[in-house]
């Protein structure tokens, strides 16, 4: 099926697949983990950690694949989990991942900001910390006024950030290795590779996590399921293929990076190189001049993707109170400039709280925070989600079924368990453990008290639906109570807007590309449909992006 009048319509392929999960692996990431990666593994070693990330990274992207395959829906892991959890929980699963995006996605994006502030620091050297922190909050405040302001033409701030990206990325690696030195990154120091120490896993699971943290986004076209065609055959290609190249531009300007600067200059805190050491590869290269405008290139980059994940993530909770899985007051719109008012507000004031956290510890804690609270609900609950489903609904369609099954997801289930094991020892003193599981039974307390309100589980009945099992496609089935998208009630007219195709229900990740229907526009893969008329809600301005990932 192509898709049908009043609902989603399969237009991307798999190159715009790979392209879109690819423009949301690849942002300012690298280039502010390369040193925490070294400082993790104590030396150039630290390549372990890029190649270990990509290994989890596949392994679980399996799983989205045969999930996304499967359940090709507009909405990724919201999806997945009310459909496999149904039977015993009700909503209870999907609400919780509504709970906890509400704060691992802000402290994604306050990650970028974090980023942010340490690059502007290369160009203004005396920066003070109060400086910094003032800084950082102007600029999510000037994002969510521009946020709350509307925005149009996603599409081609997407292509243009997607270009200043590159641009970023391919201009260091070039400068590192035209100055390249093998000998300075390949010489390990005693015991990097000592197996049975203690002190290697300790840092094999930090580098891990910092790991998977870059690779975010690799599942970004599983969320616009009901617009890609042939999701069975495509989704599992453009998985792997994105995880395979963007593994391969890490590697480079990793070992690229090791063999201009010192490893050991990237372990002290107060360092160029540990603070913006693509600045610091530049510099050492081709001169202060190239190194500046690179690192005006990277805060461009760091911006872009804290805009572009504010605006997905602000769209989860709408989407969830739309479709009666979260609190309603979130399922209102600005009267004039329809965006989700009170999502993007809360995930406004979390992202501040975030950049505080981060700057007043580290980069590193923010990571193993954001990352615990994601691995509970989402991760490891995905992992049980493929197995319940292939029990529950054994006749189910499945286009793609997970390869060399169940090997892939003992693999993620052990990648994730080693993360959220080793956090507290990764992060001594701040608890992330403690705090993820504070967080999560709070959620559950949260939803006793809105399951009571609405009636519904366990103060009323379940609501068992299994609108995939008979070969359904309800996200592009022209329902009119669901006209524009499965999980976007009162949205339609956004079927063929290139400007809404990539679905307001898409929660999860902010790289630095943008609005992944926007890129998928950009890159030729949604085309020009007819616009279809705004309903009474109309369209949530400006159509909502991907899940944010990794700045």
């Amino acid at each position: 099926m192509s898709g049908t009048e009043g609902g989603f319509v399969r237009r991307i392929g798999l190159f715009q697949s790979t392209a879109i999960n690819m423009s949301q692996m690849c942002g300012i990431g690298p280039f502010v983990t390369i040193p925490l990666m070294v400082a993790a593994f104590g030396g150039p070693q630290a390549v372990i950690g890029f190649v270990a990330g990509a290994v989890l990274a596949l392994a679980d992207g399996l799983i989205w694949a045969e999930l996304g395959a499967s359940l090709p829906g507009a909405g990724g892991s919201y999806v997945y989990l009310r459909q496999a959890f149904q039977y015993r929980s009700g909503k209870l699963m999907p609400f919780l991942f509504v709970w906890t995006a509400m704060l691992f996605i802000p402290l994604i994006m306050s990650t970028g900001v974090v980023g942010l502030v340490q690059y502007l620091g290369y160009l203004w050297p005396d920066m003070t910390q109060t400086q910094g922190d003032l800084v950082g909050l102007g600029v999510i405040v000037l994002v969510i006024g521009l946020l709350w302001r509307g925005v149009e033409h996603i599409a081609r701030i997407t292509a243009v950030m997607w270009c200043v990206m590159i641009a970023s990325v391919v201009l260091v690696i070039v400068a590192a290795f035209s100055h390249f030195d093998a000998g300075q990154a390949f010489t390990y120091p005693d015991h990097a590779f000592e197996l049975t120490s203690g002190h290697f896993w300790t840092g094999f699971a930090a580098g891990l996590t910092i790991g998977i943290y870059d690779y975010l986004g690799y599942n970004t076209a599983a969320y616009m399921g009901a617009e890609i065609k042939d999701p069975g055959r495509t989704l599992p290609r453009a998985i792997v293929t994105s995880i395979a190249g963007i593994m391969g531009i890490y590697l480079l300007l990793q070992i690229g990076t090791l063999g201009v600067v010192d490893w050991h200059e990237m372990t002290d805190p107060d360092s160029v190189a540990a603070q913006s050491v693509a600045s610091a590869v530049l510099e050492e290269t081709w001169g202060k001049g190239a190194a500046d405008v690179v690192t005006v290139l990277i805060l461009i980059t760091a911006f872009a993707s804290v805009f572009a994940g504010l605006l997905g993530g602000s769209r989860v909770p709408y989407d969830a109170a739309r479709d009666r899985v979260f609190f309603r007051p979130y399922g209102k719109l600005h009267p004039r400039h329809r965006f989700p008012v009170l999502g993007l507000a809360t995930m406004g004031v979390v992202t501040a709280i975030g950049f505080l956290i981060g700057r007043h510890t580290d980069l590193a804690t923010l990571i193993q925070l954001l990352t615990t609270v994601m691995v509970i609900v989402q991760a490891l609950a995905q992992v049980v989600a493929v197995t319940v489903l292939r029990r529950r609904q054994p006749g189910l369609r499945r286009p793609y079924r997970m390869w060399l099954y169940p090997l892939p997801s003992v693999v993620a289930l052990v990648g994730w368990l080693v993360i959220y094991g080793y956090a507290d020892k990764n992060s001594p003193g701040r608890h992330p453990i403690e705090w993820s599981l504070a967080w999560v039974a709070a959620g559950c307390v949260a939803f006793v008290l809105w399951a009571r309100m609405e009636k519904v589980w366990p103060f009323g009945p379940k609501e068992i639906s299994e609108e995939y099992a008979a070969g359904g496609d309800p996200d592009t089935a022209g329902d009119p109570d669901r006209a524009g998208g499965a999980d976007t009630a009162g949205e339609p007219g956004t079927a063929g807007d290139p400007d809404t195709a990539g679905g307001a229900d898409t929660p999860y990740g902010a790289g630095t590309a943008g609005a992944a229907g926007g890129a998928a526009n950009a890159l030729g893969g949604t085309g020009d449909g007819p616009d279809g008329p705004d309903g009474p809600d109309g369209a949530v301005s400006p159509g909502a992006p991907p899940p944010p990932t990794a700045p």
